[in-house]
């Protein structure tokens, strides 16, 4: 087969994961005169960085057979669609003819499994140690790692990539169970606590620096990620958000990536044939961010009786309607953690108010100042002028259609962004 149509396959075969961008990268090329690439500057913009950097990946797959069966995914080996596969050869010969025509800065590899996990993470490791130990490349790697890979095979995997990761896929044991029975959440951890303690180990040398043996970047400076589909089974929000907290607390992640199921070409017939609302994996991005940035616990986003995000209200909003009690927030006396359970008042604008308030005592022009989203945040405040006649609305029902219409902290924002928008 041509190597344009292998690339044509396979790299719209990897278009359904989701975990690969490339943030907290510092790898440098090195000092060698023939190093090349860099994780820093842009091509073709085709992936943002949570630091607010366009970092261009060529993201494709070593090969998109498989030998695996899993329900939702359409390189299972039960269906019907076109087959290619790269040497690893030619996927270095791919990545260093895109970025020195400065079409990208990286690349992203995954695969599906060839023979078994262990050949096929030999293959894509054999990608990365090319790249960089015979052409000197000093871009971004992300690798997928397969779950049931030796411990052995990851750790150099980890030698040589930026990022890896594994894709925890469902929740529940019993959804990998049902869907996809060649994986299990034992592999799956067992593959995290792994590249857990390679981080960990990287992070602190006994030398004090943070660098190789052989002078590279220290080992996956950029950490590990997973991506989580929504919507493939019965898993309802609070089940998703649960297993994404655990992997934060014992993985240490620096992202969980939440993938709404479409209906795929050849889709088994245990599988939806309608597709999942993008707002629901909207949703779950903000409720992640309240859960890492805000301090809310899971049970807090999700309680019992809302096993399901709200799709009429961002998670904060929501959040604050079942708690009105709590309503209004003084601007002038709260601590930080009630400013930051305000709908529309983000991390940037909470320190304004905690800076400014030092001086003198905050008003509604000191928050327009701010550039502080009222139409969201003000029937939830109070300032030195007393509460706003939005207050009056906030146990009625016509306050609601007001926040729907308010706008919303948008998908793909930067962590910047992020933190000082409007969740």
């Amino acid at each position: 087969m041509e190597l344009r149509r292998k690339l044509e396959i396979l790299a719209d075969a990897a278009k359904y994961d989701a975990s690969c961008a490339s943030s907290a990268s510092v790898r440098k090329a090195g000092k060698s005169a023939k190093a090349i690439g860099s994780t820093e500057g842009g091509g073709i913009c085709h992936s943002y960085t949570p630091d607010g950097r366009c970092v261009s990946l060529l993201k494709i797959l070593l090969t998109n057979y498989c030998v695996y069966d899993c329900r939702y995914c359409i390189n299972r080996v039960s269906s019907d669609v076109p087959r290619a596969r790269f040497r690893p050869e030619e996927v270095v010969e791919l990545t260093l003819s895109f970025y020195r025509r400065n079409c990208i800065e990286g690349l992203f590899l995954s695969s599906g499994v060839l023979k078994n996990p262990d050949y096929t993470l030999e293959q894509m490791v054999r990608v990365a140690k090319l790249l960089r130990e015979e052409h000197h490349f000093g871009g971004y790697i992300h690798l997928k790692i397969v779950p049931g890979a030796s411990p052995e095979l990851v750790e150099e995997a980890g030698r040589y990539a930026d990022r890896l990761s594994c894709n925890a896929e469902l929740p529940r044991e019993r959804d990998l169970a049902e869907l996809a029975p060649e994986k299990s959440e034992a592999q799956v951890q067992a593959a995290m606590q792994t590249m857990h303690s390679i981080e960990s180990h990287a992070a602190a040398p006994a030398s004090g620096k943070a660098t190789s043996a052989r002078g590279r970047s220290r080992a996956m400076p950029a950490g590990q990620s997973t991506q989580m589909l929504v919507g493939v089974n019965d898993a309802p929000d609070a089940a998703i958000l649960y297993k994404a907290s655990e992997l934060y607390r014992r993985y240490a992640l620096r992202r969980v990536y939440y993938t709404a199921y479409s209906v795929i070409p050849f889709a088994h017939a245990r599988l939806s044939k309608m597709p999942v609302p993008l707002l629901r994996e909207h949703r779950l991005y903000q409720a992640d961010w309240l859960h890492r940035f805000y301090g809310f616990a899971v049970d807090e986003i999700v309680p019992a009786e809302h096993a399901m995000l709200s799709m009429e209200h961002d998670p904060k909003t929501a959040w604050a309607l079942r708690h009105r009690e709590r309503f209004p927030v003084d601007v002038n006396v709260a601590p930080r953690d009630e400013l930051l359970r305000v709908p529309g008042l983000g991390v940037r604008n909470v320190e304004r108010i905690l800076r400014v308030r030092r001086y003198h005592r905050i008003g509604w022009d000191d928050l327009r100042r701010m550039r502080v989203p009222l139409a969201r945040a003000a029937a939830f405040l109070q300032t030195r002028e007393g509460a706003s006649p939005a207050l009056r609305r906030l146990d009625s029902l016509k306050l609601e259609p007001a926040l729907r219409r308010a706008p919303q902290l948008e998908l793909f924002a930067t962590l910047e962004t992020a933190r000082s928008g409007e969740l």
